[in-house]
């Protein structure tokens, strides 16, 4: 019997100078279903989109829509034939509303009819489940709304394909179960997703059949139902993936950072953050659970430097940094792996050598008499290059923005864990990153705290927390919860401190 294919990708290949992005690669997309495409970072799988979308053009290889050769110059093309695109990085202007920013680029005529089109985008978020206010500004509504967004943009412009581009990387768990429930509302209405996704967990969850890509290549296609979360994650690394931590017990010793009282200001100019104290020791990992927008923000721009404290102290080895400089924080053995990489990880335009030592370039042997010294920047960058697994095509030479997502992420932490900290902060540490490099990113993290530094470990992946930390600390609504050893909780007692019940009041 003949499949009855929406989307067919025949044989494409994808070259980039030094790598070969997408090599003959075949995938299938059958009307009605959700095909996840999975892989490394830099596997590949968003530059085959990237393709179908019309914003690269296929080297060889045919594509073909509902059996018809197509050629796809531009996104206009792709919107044409039904395609549409939730990007990893949203493309929403902050200060428009919903509404505009959904009608942006097809407005069509010198009068802009924008009762209409809210009228319309109304009745689409009401029949798909998205619950959006259309008239609400973007930079008013949360990341997993400006997701939603993004959807009512294809679904106005009557996308019948749906492509996600990691599409949980941003979300908390809640805002996860949700947009499982908007594919399935999707999928019932007639539409057809590829999901390009990291996790396995959501592509069991909601995926009817799974295509994995390992460094350019199709190494097959197979039917999640049938296939367990392990042979996918061993298609995906070319090797058995470890799901769980291994880490013997903690042997603490003194007190690295000590937060006393720390109140800090939110955005809205209230207190985010109220009278915290929280002590971190050297070799342990206590990990910072909380719904996302607690107050984790807060503490950790105070620690780091990027916000103001108002009232209370931070103490790095008995030093007050309260008041001093980024600089003066990091010299004294603080380091940060920042939970938005392209805002406060990496200059997006510099090369990845130079993104290196951008915390150390001032210090010998970066630089002498006031001018760098690039031949040893360059070995810097190649070591962490080589220890952490960063691919790229031009190694340390290329720019930080041309990396995937993932090797962006694997750069940064390669650049903070080899600057040898007293005091490790890490926010997300493997947000965006697949279970090989998960994996990896996890033993360097118990590397750090079994060599005798102290970690505090900020995730929404209370998985992450609970199998990575020694103490879990519990935040809600800016204020400590509880302080709890990681072996004597579980997941439903912390779900339960997260919402602000304490230990044993909701027995």
């Amino acid at each position: 019997m003949k499949e009855n294919y929406i989307v067919e990708m025949l044989n494409i290949r994808k070259e980039f100078p030094g790598v070969v992005a997408n090599d003959d690669i075949t995938i299938q997309l059958k009307q009605g279903e959700i095909l996840a495409l999975l892989g490394e970072n830099g596997a590949g799988k968003s530059t085959l989109m990237s393709i179908l979308f019309g914003l690269f053009h296929l080297d060889k290889g045919i594509i073909k829509v509902k059996g018809k050769e197509v050629r796809i110059s531009d996104p206009n093309d792709a919107n044409n034939l039904g395609i549409g695109m939730v990007h990893q990085h949203f493309q929403l202007v902050h200060n428009f509303t919903v509404t505009e920013n959904i009608i942006l680029g097809m407005e069509g005529s010198k009068v802009l009819k924008i009762k209409e089109a809210s009228k319309k985008i109304k009745q689409i978020s009401t029949q798909y489940g998205l619950d959006i206010d259309p008239d609400k500004k973007i930079e008013d509504i949360s990341v997993g709304m400006q997701q939603r967004v993004e959807i009512l943009k294809m679904l106005y412009r009557n996308a019948e394909v749906l492509i996600f581009d990691e599409p949980t990387a941003v979300l908390t768990p809640q805002e996860i179960i949700d947009l499982i429930q908007i594919m399935r509302n999707l999928i019932a209405e007639g539409k057809s997703i590829i999901l390009i996704t990291h996790k396995l967990k959501e592509i069991k969850a909601v995926a009817d059949r799974c295509t994995v890509i390992r460094r350019g290549k199709v190494i097959g296609t197979v039917n999640v139902k049938e296939t367990s979360e392990a042979k996918m994650a061993e298609m995906m690394v070319g090797r058995e993936v470890t799901f769980t931590v291994d880490k013997e017990a903690s042997n603490p010793g003194k007190v690295i950072l000590e937060i006393k009282n720390l109140s800090v200001l939110n955005t809205q100019k209230t207190l985010g953050l109220k009278d915290f104290s929280l002590a971190v020791r050297a070799g342990e990992i206590v990990g910072l659970a909380g719904v996302d927008g607690n107050g984790q923000t807060e503490l950790v721009e105070a620690i780091t430097g990027l916000r103001k404290v108002e009232s209370g102290s931070i103490l790095l080895n008995d030093k007050d940094l309260s008041h001093v400089s980024i600089r003066e924080r990091h010299e004294s053995g603080l380091s940060h792996i920042p939970e938005d990489r392209h805002k406060h990880g990496l200059v997006l335009e510099f090369t990845i050598a130079e993104n290196m030592v951008l915390k150390e370039f001032y210090h010998a042997p970066f630089s002498k008499n006031g001018f760098l010294n690039p031949e040893e920047i360059k070995k810097h960058a190649d070591k962490i290059i080589s220890l952490f697994d960063v691919r790229s095509g031009k190694g340390n030479a290329t720019l930080a923005k041309n990396l995937s997502g993932g090797n962006q992420q694997k750069a940064i932490v390669g650049r903070e864990v080899s600057s040898n900290p007293e005091f490790l902060i890490a926010v997300q540490p493997t947000r965006g990153l697949d279970v090989g490099a998960i994996e990896y990113i996890h033993k360097r993290l118990i590397e750090q705290r079994d060599s005798g530094k102290a970690v505090l470990l900020v995730s929404l992946e209370l998985d992450e927390i609970l199998d990575l930390s020694d103490r879990i600390a519990v935040i809600n609504h800016g204020e400590l919860i509880d302080l709890v050893e990681a072996g004597e909780t579980n997941e439903n007692e912390v779900g339960l401190m997260m919402a602000g019940i304490k230990r044993g009041e909701g027995q």
